[in-house]
């Protein structure tokens, strides 16, 4: 029997279809519903992108499509150079046999499940977080409802990164930073897998050639949907793999003693040239910080078990477990 009753919100984006793949074949996890978001892509794209996903990976599983723009601001640019003009790679997507469309929008959709499970669903977030803080306007109440809220976003500087987009600010936070903020003040357990450890997290060229011999359909995937991503890793930070950002955060679902996190509440800044800069104020801290002691502590992951971690995506996508 599945521990983990999921739903996925998600930007697809290269990361985001590796990350599918990964619950889609882990035992542990029952995916009730994939949602879309904008964010790597526009809303049209990840859309197509998550029903191409979900047929393919995660036949019945419902996909609703979200947010094609943030709370305030207007959406951000897609990232062809990161994740190719088609989201995933440039890799060709076969038509036919794509999920159907729930006519729900995502942010109800997330609110029924959720009512419809009280206590059992985690949502894992890995793109801007406009459906869930659209959810919490819709109904506050189901926070109180909600298992865990796992998020792949952020950066806390404990390695000296503070963003990738800016020197400030992460991609999925910078996407929409006043709906990450309403997410992080909410009274639900979130877990903030961020810059600090995913950047640590490295899939070497030679590891995702091994998943590719190794790993049947899913493991060609894997490999065939990150070479853009990988020639642009190359090229920016002079890497021969990727970092593995969205799939830490199931890994955090999975195996959190992988992790090691400190507690505290989170306040993001939501203008500025810092605007999408996530602050902790830990738990250890005495002195009094209003904008902080109000809120609920987050956990925010600081240090990682890599090898484990890739050990744990190794026999997920392989079928060693």
């Amino acid at each position: 029997m599945s521990q983990h009753k999921v739903i996925y919100d998600t930007d697809p984006g290269v990361d985001d279809a590796m990350a599918l793949v990964f619950q889609a074949l882990h035992p542990d996890i029952e995916l009730l519903g994939l949602t879309s978001v904008f964010g790597n892509a526009t809303i049209e794209t990840t859309t197509h992108n998550v029903r191409f996903l979900a047929g393919r990976f995660a036949p019945g599983v419902p996909v609703a499509q979200g947010a094609a723009a943030p709370l305030k601001c207007l959406a951000p640019e897609p990232l062809a150079w990161i994740h190719g003009d088609n989201g995933l790679g440039n890799i060709a997507l076969e038509t036919g046999g794509e999920a159907a469309l729930d006519t729900r929008p995502a942010h109800r959709f997330i609110i029924d499940m959720v009512r419809a499970h009280p206590g059992e669903v985690t949502l894992i977030a890995v793109g801007p977080l406009t459906n869930l803080a659209l959810a919490l306007a819709d109904d506050p109440g189901i926070a109180s409802l909600v298992k865990q809220v796992v998020i792949m976003g952020g950066a806390f500087g404990t390695d000296g990164v503070f963003g990738n987009v800016t020197p400030a600010a992460e991609a999925n936070i910078l996407g929409d930073p006043d709906a990450a903020d309403i997410v992080f003040g909410a009274p639900w357990p979130v877990a903030i897998v961020g810059l600090d450890v995913t950047q640590r997290t490295i899939m070497s060229r030679d590891y995702l050639a091994s998943l590719r011999d190794r790993g049947g359909a899913a493991g060609q995937f894997v490999w065939d949907v990150s070479r853009h991503y990988e020639t642009f890793h190359e090229q920016s930070a002079r890497l021969a793999g990727i970092y593995t950002h969205d799939s830490s955060a199931v890994a955090y679902l999975l195996a959190p003693h992988l992790y090691t996190t400190r507690s505290g509440p989170v306040r993001v800044l939501t203008e500025g040239i810092a605007a999408g800069h996530t602050i902790q104020k830990p738990s250890t801290m005495p002195v009094p910080a209003p904008d902080w002691d109000s809120r609920p502590e987050c956990e925010v992951c600081v240090d990682v078990d890599a090898a484990g971690m890739l050990a744990l995506y190794e026999h997920t996508i392989c079928g060693t477990l």
